[in-house]
Parts: C-alpha cells; structure tokens; sequence
C-alpha cells in the first residue's frame, strides 16, 4: 500500500485564527470599538425619541437608582455576528417593595401561548409572520416616580447634578 507520505505527497497543513470576540463588560471598553460605539447610539436616541425620562434636578429625598450598559452579541445560526446589542439597565435591586414600586410585572409570552396560536393558526390555515419590535419593554408607562442617575457617557454637562426621572419602564426595574 503507498500512502501519500510515503511518497512524499504532502497536504499543506491550514491554520485558521478563530477570533472570538466578547462583549464588552463597561462603557469604557465598548466606546473602544466602533461597533459597540454606534449600538450605544442606536439604543440611547431609542430613549430618547421615546421620552423615557426627563432630566430633573436632584434632591437629597429622592431615592436614585443608578444604571449601566449591557452588551450582547447577537449571533447567526452559523456563529458569525448578526448584531451588536446595547442595553441601558436600571440598578432596580436597589429598589425597596412598598417605598419605589408596589407590584411587579414580566411581558413574557409562555412557550405554552405560543404553541397554542400556532397551533391554531395551522388548524384554521391562517398565514403566519414574525416581527421583531425594537426597544419594546420601553413602553410600558410607569405608576411610581422612579429617580434613575445620568447614563454613563451621556450627563448633560450643563446639568450634571440632574437626575432622570423615568416616564416608561427600563430594563431591570422592579
């Protein structure tokens, strides 16, 4: 038997450099990259046009919960990158029952809802679309006065002892 080796047929020997790339824990590393810079953007004139908050002054009784970024990459069935999502959360945990919120809510549909409409749809042979809705949590209109500090890279220099008061839910409120 000859084998290719024994010959001296040899196959080149390809090295492929797989660049994982992660999600930035801080503002300050995800302002490094231009990706992660415009997903910021994206997300905070998604606040903005919104009317999620109003810049209020401070004051020493108000009970104010901080906020971070939060970064995901959003992956296609192949494993490249489709998107790079930004998300400004609440600290809610800060946030004390009975004093900063009274009832809690979660939008979430049950995998059980879902089966049972498609369920329904194939009976009656309805057609069938998906929609991804942008920034969708924020529309939730809020009871309680809520204080929320400035995003980090986004205080209002001619206002930087302002806080925001939030008018619509943000991701991590209680």
């Amino acid at each position: 038997m000859h084998t290719r080796s024994k010959k001296g047929v040899f196959k080149p020997k390809i090295y492929t450099a797989t660049v994982i790339q992660t999600e930035p824990t801080t503002y300050k590393q995800a302002i490094q990259h231009p990706e992660w810079k415009q997903a910021i953007q994206t997300e905070y004139k998604a606040l903005l046009d919104n009317t999620t908050w109003t810049l209020v002054p401070s004051h020493p009784s108000y009970s104010i919960i901080g906020c971070k970024w939060v970064f995901k990459l959003k992956r296609k069935p192949d494993g490249s990158i489709d998107r790079y999502k930004a998300r400004l959360v609440a600290k809610g945990f800060n946030q004390t029952e009975g004093i900063d919120y009274f009832e809690t809510f979660s939008p979430v549909v049950k995998p059980t809802t879902i089966r049972y409409v498609i369920a329904l749809a194939v009976t009656n042979n309805w057609t069938m679309r998906q929609l991804d809705v942008n920034n969708a949590f924020l529309n939730g209109e809020l009871k309680e006065t809520v204080y929320m500090s400035q995003p980090p890279g986004f205080v209002d220099s001619n206002k930087s002892t302002y806080v925001c008061r939030l008018n619509k839910a943000l991701y991590g409120l209680k």
